[in-house]
């Protein structure tokens, strides 16, 4: 059901984890080098580094809520899609947290002399407060027909 406030939040973590997937992520300056964290890679000019596992996790926590959305007539098989769409935006959370933390590890040896999140960062982060504002929107509801066929 479109008009309904859950549809409206799982829309809204869509777009987010959209707009987390196209625009950067972190940006690192090495040794004169800048780096750009994005969803499949760490790269700059000359050295590209696979980041695939947090592009395809990003992938995966912008098609569940789109399936969860045309599921309005299977309540409960929605909030255990928002489920596993939070345990897949805490697995982004954990992945940019690594990659943003562990930097110095993966550039041994060299010295990190500016790193900045980016605002695409804070995306997965409003992305798991809405998911639950959804899940509890859709428990809500099966709470509401429950009551109403024990009233038949």
């Amino acid at each position: 059901m479109i008009q309904r406030i859950q549809t409206l939040y799982l829309v809204v973590v869509t777009l987010l984890m959209a707009l987390t997937l196209i625009f950067p992520i972190a940006e690192f300056h090495i040794q004169g080098v800048d780096f750009t964290l994005s969803a499949f890679n760490l790269s700059s000019a000359h050295v590209s580094y696979s980041t695939a596992w947090m592009g395809i996790l990003l992938v995966l926590a912008i098609a569940v809520p789109l399936v969860t959305i045309f599921l309005f007539k299977r309540r409960t098989l929605q909030i255990r899609l928002c489920a596993v769409e939070a345990v897949l935006l805490l697995g982004v959370i954990v992945f940019i947290a690594l990659y943003y933390w562990l930097a110095n590890r993966m550039f041994e040896g060299f010295e990190i002399e500016h790193k900045q999140l980016g605002w695409a960062a804070i995306m997965p982060v409003l992305s798991l407060i809405l998911d639950v504002l959804a899940a509890r929107a859709i428990f809500k509801d099966e709470v509401l027909v429950r009551s109403l066929d024990r009233i038949r």
